[in-house]
C-alpha cells in the first residue's frame, strides 16, 4: 500500500527576485556584509518530489528528513497544490538534532480548499509508531489513522486553540491493537475520537484541553453500521472540555459497541463529564422517533473524579435497543456552580448498576433485570 501526504489545493505564489550588480565598496566602512544560504530549511521539492500524485516522492522525502536530521532547529517544506506519493518502507527515525519543524506552506493562503487537510495520517499502515513530534495549528484533525495495525503514539503533542473547528487530536478508525499514551492534546475538538472498526485500543496516561473530551465514536453516519468492541481508556486529565467520557452515536443506524472501559478519570471544569447518546446531532424531540441505533452493551465508569459545570451524567438511549450492563463505581461529581444552575442526572432506557460510593446518587439508571432488549444479541458484531 502507498501513502499519501496530501498539501492544501491553495495556488502558489511565485515571486523572482531581481539580482543588483554590487557596487564598489567605498574604502572608508570596510566590508559589506554577504548574505549567508538558510542551511536548516530543507525543500522537498529541492530533492526531486514531484507532487503529481503519480511519481513515487518516497526518496525526496527520506532525503530531505535525512538532512534535517542533521541539522538543528530545521525545517522539512511541503508546498501547498500538490499531491505527495511515498511508498513504505519509509521511516522518519533519529537520533536527530533539536527542534525539527514539518512545515505544510500556504496554510495561510487565502484560497483555503473547502475540505481543510489533515495534518498527518497513516492509510493502511502496518507497525506504526508516531513519537517526539508535535503538531500545532492543524487545519482539521491533527493526527489520522485509518485501515492501521499496531500502532503506538507516545510522547507527542497537540496544540491548537479551543475554538479552531474540526482538530481533533488523534483520530483512529477501522484500526486495531493501538496504544496511544504520555500524550497532551489541546484542539478544538475531541482529544481522542475512536471510531467504527477499531478494537484492541488503550489510551493511557493522557493529558486533554481544551477540547470536548475523549470520545468513541460518532458512530454510525449516513446509516452506516458500526462496529467497536474492546477499548480501554485509563489515567486521564481533562481541564477546561466541554465533555469528559463520551459515547456518540447517530439514530436509524445499527451495530454495536461494547466491553468500553473509562477509568481513573480526573477532569476539572468540564461541562458533562459522562456522557452515552444514540441521538447524536438529535433534538430532544427526536429521541423516541427512531427505528434502530447501534446497540451499547458492557460499559464501564470506574474511579471519575470530577468538578462540572452544567449536567454530571447525561444518558440517552433508545428506547428501541435500550443500552446495557452500563456500570457506575466509584464516581465522585462535584459541581462548581450554584445548585440553580446545575441540571440533574439524565437516563433514558438505560440499563445497570451504581456500586457505590457514588457521588450523586442516581435513581434514573434501571436494573439490567428489567431490560427485556433482544435486539442486542442480533445486532451485535
Amino acid at each position: 500500500m502507498s501513502t499519501y501526504f496530501d498539501a492544501s489545493y491553495a495556488k502558489k505564489k511565485h515571486h523572482r527576485h531581481k539580482h543588483h550588480h554590487k557596487p564598489e565598496p567605498s574604502p572608508d566602512p570596510g566590508p559589506s556584509p554577504v548574505p549567508i544560504p538558510n542551511k536548516t530549511v530543507f525543500k522537498v521539492l529541492d530533492y526531486g518530489a514531484k507532487g503529481d500524485g503519480e511519481s513515487d516522492d518516497t526518496k525526496a522525502f527520506q532525503d530531505a528528513w535525512d538532512n534535517a536530521c542533521d541539522a538543528e532547529a530545521s525545517t522539512i517544506v511541503v508546498p501547498s497544490g500538490y499531491k505527495f506519493l511515498v511508498s513504505p518502507p519509509m521511516t522518519f527515525m533519529g537520533p536527530c538534532q533539536r527542534n525539527i519543524v514539518f512545515q505544510e506552506t500556504g496554510s495561510t493562503d487565502s484560497k483555503m480548499p473547502k475540505i481543510r487537510p489533515t495534518a498527518l495520517r497513516f492509510y493502511g499502515s502496518d507497525n506504526v509508531t508516531v513519537t517526539g513530534i508535535t503538531i500545532e495549528n492543524s487545519p482539521q484533525c491533527h493526527l489520522k489513522f485509518d485501515n492501521c495495525t499496531s500502532v503506538q503514539v507516545f510522547n507527542f503533542r497537540v496544540s491548537s486553540p479551543a475554538d479552531s473547528q474540526n482538530t481533533d487530536g488523534v483520530h483512529v478508525q477501522n484500526s486495531h491493537d493501538v496504544s496511544i499514551y504520555n500524550t497532551s492534546l489541546s484542539c478544538g475538538d475531541d482529544c481522542i475520537s475512536i471510531q467504527t472498526g477499531c478494537y484492541n485500543v488503550h489510551v493511557y496516561d493522557v493529558d486533554c484541553g481544551p477540547g470536548h473530551g475523549i470520545s468513541i465514536g460518532s458512530l454510525g453516519k449516513k446509516m452506516k453500521r458500526a462496529c467497536v468492541h474492546d477499548i480501554l481508556v485509563q489515567n486521564v486529565r481533562m481541564n477546561n472540555t466541554t465533555n469528559g467520557v463520551r459515547i456518540k452515536s447517530w439514530k436509524d443506524t445499527s451495530g454495536s459497541a461494547r466491553n468500553i472501559t473509562f477509568s481513573n478519570i480526573q477532569v476539572t471544569e468540564v461541562e458533562k463529564p459522562i456522557v452515552i447518546g444514540q441521538f447524536y446531532n438529535a433534538e430532544p424531540s427526536e429521541f423516541k422517533n427512531e427505528k434502530s441505533a447501534v446497540a451499547l452493551s458492557q460499559i464501564s465508569f470506574e474511579n471519575i473524579k470530577v468538578t462540572y459545570t452544567k449536567q454530571p451524567v447525561h444518558l440517552a438511549c433508545s428506547e428501541i435497543v435500550p443500552c446495557s450492563k452500563i456500570s457506575l463505581t466509584d464516581i465522585d461529581l462535584q459541581p462548581i456552580q450554584k445548585e440553580s444552575d446545575i441540571i440533574g442526572p439524565f437516563c433514558q432506557a438505560s440499563y445497570g448498576e451504581m456500586r457505590p460510593p457514588t457521588i450523586p446518587p442516581m435513581d434514573c439508571l434501571q436494573s439490567d433485570s428489567g431490560n427485556r432488549n433482544v435486539l442486542f444479541a442480533q445486532d451485535s458484531c
